[in-house]
């Protein structure tokens, strides 16, 4: 299962500029709104479930260098967030739907660790 897949299942819509979504596999979920326990337990190329979309959320994703970050309940990170993530090569992709239903449907397509 790769981005582009996720994308497209979930609906999910990019707030980044495009890349090869094709060529990115997550082997990994994380859920959290606690930076220091992302930090602490998420795992390099897994995919972050979350409803913050503040600046701070890019340095720890470009810090474990995560495959994207979900953005839930339509919550949206400003213009100068976007661009630290393009500037630092992080996905980040917005969705309306509650973070226990995204974790959900990312576990029904095989996403398990």
């Amino acid at each position: 299962m790769n981005l582009h897949n996720i994308i497209q299942e979930l609906h999910l819509t990019p707030l980044t500029k495009p890349v090869a979504y094709e060529e990115i596999v997550p082997t990994s979920g994380y859920s959290s709104d606690l930076l220091s326990c992302v930090m602490a337990g998420a795992k390099s190329n897994s995919i972050w479930v979350t409803l913050q979309a503040h600046q701070n959320i890019i340095g720890v994703a470009a810090l474990l260098e995560m495959s994207a970050v979900i953005i839930t309940e339509n919550a949206q990170p400003d213009p100068a967030t976007i661009a630290k993530a393009n500037n630092q090569s992080v996905i980040l992709l917005s969705t309306p739907k509650s973070s226990f239903e995204i974790i959900g449907n990312l576990w029904k397509m095989g996403l398990r660790n």
